[in-house]
């Protein structure tokens, strides 16, 4: 499936889009507080809460896994990351805007918040990356056995190149399957994944908007604060998102390169979706029912640095698409295009 370049304009325009309107909340951040240094250092802070959040390991899996099945069904989603940040960034501004609103009250609050909070997006998070683990298991268990007759010579038809899921537990999973079929639906998923409060980041800003609000501050100079977050945050999910489309872009041009790559990266995708879910899911556990021990320290360990896991699965997933170019020119499975056609 090779880029348009109606895409690569639409994602440059996006990229720029965005880049002017984080310059752009800057510049009302400077003209705002250009006479509190405090102010503006507190603005860098929640600014770089956003670029960090966005790398945390459940927004890639989320962002990644959903990209590949959308190009899977011959779709170039390049608003899958945007709109993910910007459902998951909508909680973080309403939750700043009622603190603001009603600091009394909801000072305290914050660690209930958190706790309530908590459970949903988790619960969340775990069921639909742990949804997306299935379905790449069963593309992936697909792909295999079509390249294998690939190999042989079988050409495979139109329907085999977009493989979708069958079996008895297809109706189980079809939901999540169908719902997720247009670039704007991840806006629900980042909404609810956004319920958590479960992140330093998040806790941190609400933080943020509390101690100004307490101090006297404008509701509309505080929710600076948050809108750096969502700008920031924004920026880097839609990079991550474009980054995703490239790589698949190349590996759906031809046949073989589709069933090739898909086999491999679909194969990752449900590693990085297992791991990325249990290890939610376990760090939930011991949080829930106060475990100790050297594996739990080790398991809080990594969900309390998920943006360096995050950084990790982005990096994970370039090496795979990069070794999976070489690989696949130094077997010269271009030459099964030919001896197939």
């Amino acid at each position: 499936m090779k880029i348009s370049d109606n895409t690569k304009k639409n994602a440059i325009w996006l990229v720029s889009s965005l880049i002017f309107i984080n310059i752009t909340v800057w510049v009302i951040a400077v003209i705002a507080f250009h006479q509190h240094p405090e102010m503006l250092g507190m603005s860098l802070l929640a600014w770089s809460l956003g670029l960090r959040h966005a790398v945390d390991a459940d927004h890639i899996a989320a962002i990644d896994t959903t990209t590949r099945k959308m190009m899977q069904q011959g779709k170039k989603p390049i608003t899958i990351g945007t709109f993910f940040s910007l459902g998951h960034s909508t909680i973080v501004m309403l939750a700043a805007a009622a603190i603001a609103l009603t600091v009394g009250t909801f000072k305290s609050k914050i660690p209930f918040i958190s706790d309530i909070g908590g459970i949903i997006g988790t619960s969340v998070s775990i069921l639909f990356l742990l949804i997306m683990a299935y379905i790449n298991l069963r593309i992936f268990l697909s792909v295999y056995k079509k390249f294998n007759a690939y190999k042989q010579g079988i050409r495979p038809s139109d329907a085999d190149l977009n493989i979708q899921l069958t079996g008895p537990l297809n109706k189980l999973f079809h939901f999540s399957f169908k719902f997720i079929n247009k670039s704007w639906h991840m806006y629900f998923i980042g909404f609810l994944f956004g319920l958590g409060f479960d992140t330093a980041s998040e806790i941190t800003l609400l933080a943020l908007s509390a101690t100004n609000a307490s101090q006297g501050m404008n509701i509309w100079l505080i929710m600076i604060f948050p809108i750096l977050f969502t700008v920031g945050m924004s920026l880097i999910d839609t990079l991550d998102n474009l980054v995703m489309v490239g790589a698949y872009g190349w590996a759906f041009s031809k046949p073989s390169r589709k069933l090739y790559y898909n086999m491999t990266i679909t194969g990752i995708s449900v590693i990085v979706a297992v791991i990325i879910g249990g290890l939610e899911a376990l760090s939930a556990l011991a949080s829930s029912l106060k475990l100790t021990g050297s594996f739990w320290d080790a398991i809080n360990l990594m969900t309390d640095h998920f943006g360096m896991v995050g950084i990790a699965v982005i990096a994970i997933f370039i090496g795979c698409w990069v070794l999976s170019i070489l690989n696949y020119k130094l077997r010269s499975y271009d030459k099964l295009d030919q001896l197939t056609s």
